[in-house]
């Protein structure tokens, strides 16, 4: 079994503009690995491909050059797909559903047993502080608690790859406590984690390595120490600005 959960190797990915007979360059000859067992940073200023590579590892998108890996497979596939677990951005939960209901959709839809869906829902919610608010909709959740229950059904699956699209962002108090939890339990029992945030301190405090994504391109790549000490993510991207481009 190959120790990498995400291998992306030359890969060039764009959105259509002009009724589809262009594309917009959104990333660039991207090569990246991740070990089984760390967590990955991803940062960069918006529009610089970070949830663009999300998407493409969760198997939403395919890279229009490249290859994209994801725990030894393809990332479109449902048996890799299955053990992958993502927390987009701006996650658009069925409102109507109650927490417990949704995850035991989620859960279902994940592939496992409806009793296992329940019961790991009801264990999750414990975890995430929103156990007396399982019976709640999402309709009348507050921001935190939305972003606490995305932490939940990201995890909801046990996945061996997590990625996670500026999951600090609306996070209440509670909800630090619970990531800095949950990443944890993902490091200890062998899981890798993609986090993209905004934050230095996110990455820092969080992070094994950090890659610095500037204009779909890899800017700068090692440990936080290496990457981020004595400087600001303001100071990389116009350094990296200010280069000329080939």
């Amino acid at each position: 079994m190959t120790s990498a959960a995400l291998s992306v190797r030359g890969v060039d990915h764009g959105y259509p503009i002009r009724l589809g007979l262009a594309r917009s360059a959104v990333l660039r000859a991207l090569d990246l690995d991740l070990s089984r067992g760390r967590t990955l940073g991803l940062a960069g200023p918006n529009g610089s491909g970070k949830s663009t590579l999300l998407r493409l590892a969760a198997g939403i998108d395919r890279p229009v050059r490249g290859t994209v890996a994801v725990l030894g497979g393809s990332p479109g596939d449902p048996a890799i797909r299955a053990r992958v677990g993502y927390l987009p951005e701006d996650a658009n939960f069925p409102r109507e559903l109650t927490l417990s209901g949704a995850l035991r959709l989620f859960g279902v839809l994940q592939g496992l047993p409806r009793k296992d869906a329940i019961a790991r829902g009801a264990a999750l919610l414990a975890r995430v502080g929103l156990e007396r608010h399982a019976h709640t909709t999402l309709a009348r959740c507050s921001r935190g608690m939305i972003k606490r229950f995305g932490l939940a059904q990201a995890w909801l699956h046990t996945p061996d790859l997590i990625l996670l699209d500026e999951p600090t962002a609306g996070l209440d108090a509670l909800g630090f406590e619970v990531l800095n939890d949950l990443l944890g339990e993902a490091r200890r029992r062998g899981a890798a984690v993609v986090l993209a945030s905004h934050v230095l301190s996110d990455l820092s405090e969080r992070c094994d390595h950090v890659a610095v994504l500037f204009e779909g391109r890899m800017a700068e790549y090692g440990t936080p120490r290496e990457v981020l000490e004595g400087t600001s993510l303001s100071d990389i991207y116009r350094r990296h600005a200010a280069r000329p481009r080939t």
